[in-house]
């Protein structure tokens, strides 16, 4: 014990960057921060690890109060352990990012956090280095999108290749050739094509997919 005494005590923290999809926007969850410092900027939502969990176990936590939904997609981007990242203390904090459906999220608990979800293309600055924990998150999300299917978490069970495509060109903010996403996404073996079709934006109508049971878990794992 005298020789962890010598070394300097940190605080740990863990920020949430926690990813919705609606109107066919990536949306980021924030609120104005409620103390000082940097009281009523815009934050992740985030806070400490106590002394009986783990940092995964503290993310979960943190997303469980703020959306009332456990057992979703969460994985950890990355450490920001500058110096003077935060003016009162030393604070360690490790960010990870979240993909809910935000139609099945908690409004209340939301609310009662004093939170709003907003679209990545219009977001405000926001304090410390968290507008780079976002900024790592999408390229993490972009990244995994590239070799495998992503993201499938945002939307509903069964799903249209439009709406999937919709969801992929609103992670990589630019459009995708109907014709070639169609052929990439289909060479991953992981979709089922169900008997069943969307007609409400066409007589025709679009079949739609849901992951294989076989390679959900395997999905999940991936991304």
């Amino acid at each position: 014990m005298e020789l962890y005494k010598i070394h300097p005590q940190h605080y740990v923290a863990v920020d949430c960057v926690i990813l919705g999809y609606q109107d066919e926007e990536i949306k980021l969850l924030l609120y104005p921060r409620s103390f000082e410092p940097y009281k009523g900027n815009w934050s992740l939502l985030g806070g400490f690890v106590q002394d009986n969990e783990s940092a995964d176990e503290a993310a979960a936590r943190i997303l469980k109060q703020t959306t009332g939904l456990e057992q979703i997609f969460l994985e950890q981007v990355a450490s920001f352990s500058e110096p003077n990242r935060d003016p009162e203390a030393r604070v360690i904090s490790l960010a990870y990012y979240a993909l809910i459906r935000i139609d099945l999220h908690d409004e209340e608990k939301v609310r009662e956090n004093g939170a709003y979800w907003i679209s990545i293309k219009n977001l405000p600055k926001l304090i410390f280095d968290h507008q780079e924990m976002f900024g790592k998150a999408l390229v993490k999300l972009q990244q995994k999108a590239g070799y495998s299917l992503c993201g499938s978490e945002l939307l509903p069970e069964m799903f249209t290749l439009i709406q999937l495509r919709k969801l992929y060109e609103a992670i990589f903010q630019h459009e995708f050739d109907p014709g070639n996403f169609r052929k990439k996404i289909l060479s991953h073996g992981v979709l089922e094509k169900l008997s069943i079709k969307d007609v409400s934006e066409s007589r025709k109508g679009a079949f739609y997919y849901r992951i294989k049971t076989d390679q959900a878990e395997k999905t999940s794992k991936e991304l």
